[in-house]
This record gives structure tokens, C-alpha cells and sequence, in this order.
């Protein structure tokens, strides 16, 4: 199993999100997380991610108690996209990769190849600035996806993508899982999920609850 959630609980103030919150994901396996807006979506992501901690519950990776060090094999798209504008789009790329621990010469190799393969070679020396947002957004995936990880979690990826753009991310989403890659999805394109995954995690505030699709 790469990822097991147990009875992941947060509140913020006296709100409470997450209420016992349990899933597992395995390997080329892919599960959506679905919901209304508010209902604990990001905040479960985030807590998945370490960005945040859960007040209960706890996170195993790979079969023991999720850490730091396991990050360099999780791969996270946030909802909230963060890009350095003034650097350029392959130089940037490459900095991202490198956080993640790949040596220069291997992070350029396969960041070349993910750029080529979506068709954005000639991006690899415009400066963030001047890509427009969908642009930017397929830099973030390329960065997510690039060193390989065996966990990739999205959130709304599809968000600014026209139809044909988001239909070539499903498709390469559907072919890492194919390869083995687990996939947690957080989205509204409700035919995407459909498409990609084997499971839902239906959150609706407090009362999670699972089922097949």
C-alpha cells in the first residue's frame, strides 16, 4: 500500500473540517476526493502533504508513519498555483526539480522530455511572465509528474484548462497510473474523475463516506 489515511481529524477554531477521515490508496491505483466547496477537500491534500497537521489521525506511507523524507516520492499539484514570473519557465523547472532531490543533469534530461512530450519546448526560455494561465498550469504539472514520484495528488487540476487541454492531462494522469503511479484527486469535473479513478471519497463536512465508481 503506498498511502493509508487513519481517522484524520482537523478543526479550525471550533469549526470542525475533517471528522475521522480514513482511505487507503495503492499502487496504480487513483482515488477522487469529491465534495461542496468547505467541505475539507484542500485541507485533507494539504495534511497528506505535510503542510498541515491533523489534530487526530494519523498518515503512513508505504507502510510506515509518513515523513519528510518521503515527500522527495510524493508529487502535489496545489489548488493555489505558485510560479516565480521572473524566471524562466525551464530554469524554473529545473529549480522545482532539484527541491525534490534530482541532480541537475537528470532533472533537465527529464524535464525536456515532459516538455517536448506536452509540446512546449519552445516555453523552455520564455520567462513565467508571459505565459498565460493554462501555460502555467501545464508548467506546474510537468513539475508535479517530473521526478517520478509514486504518489501524485491534484487538486482541481483541470481548473483553466478548455476541453482539449484538460482531455490531454487526463490522459497522461490515466497513463502514469497505468505505470504504477498512485493518483489522489481532488476536482469538480466530475467526468474526470469518472474517467481516472477506481474510488471516491464523497467528504461532505463531516461525514465522509466511500464508495466505487
Amino acid at each position: 500500500m503506498i498511502l493509508q489515511v487513519e481517522h484524520i481529524t482537523k478543526s479550525f477554531g471550533t469549526k470542525k473540517v475533517l471528522d475521522h477521515v480514513s482511505f487507503d490508496v495503492a499502487e496504480g491505483d487513483a482515488v477522487a476526493i469529491l465534495g461542496a466547496n468547505g467541505a475539507g477537500k484542500t485541507t485533507l491534500l494539504r495534511i497528506v502533504n505535510q503542510i498541515l497537521l491533523p489534530d487526530e489521525g494519523n498518515i503512513c506511507f508505504e507502510g510506515h508513519p509518513m515523513t519528510p523524507s518521503d515527500l522527495a516520492s510524493v508529487g502535489y499539484l496545489p489548488e493555489e498555483r505558485g510560479l516565480y514570473r521572473r524566471m524562466r519557465a525551464g530554469e524554473q523547472a529545473v529549480y522545482l526539480a532539484r527541491l525534490k532531490g534530482m541532480p541537475r543533469r537528470d532533472a533537465e534530461s527529464a524535464l525536456r522530455h515532459w516538455f517536448d512530450r506536452l509540446g512546449i519546448a519552445e516555453w523552455w526560455n520564455l520567462p513565467v511572465s508571459r505565459l498565460s494561465k493554462g501555460m502555467q498550469q501545464k508548467l506546474q504539472f510537468i513539475v508535479t509528474v517530473a521526478h517520478r514520484p509514486k504518489l501524485i495528488i491534484l487538486d482541481e487540476p483541470f481548473s483553466g484548462f478548455d476541453s482539449d487541454n484538460a482531455a490531454m492531462l487526463i490522459n497522461e494522469v490515466q497513463r502514469l497510473k497505468h505505470e504504477g503511479t498512485a493518483i489522489l484527486l481532488s476536482t469538480h469535473n466530475l467526468a474526470a474523475a469518472d474517467t481516472l479513478c477506481d474510488r471516491t471519497l464523497h467528504l461532505s463536512h463531516t461525514n465522509p463516506s466511500s464508495g466505487h465508481e
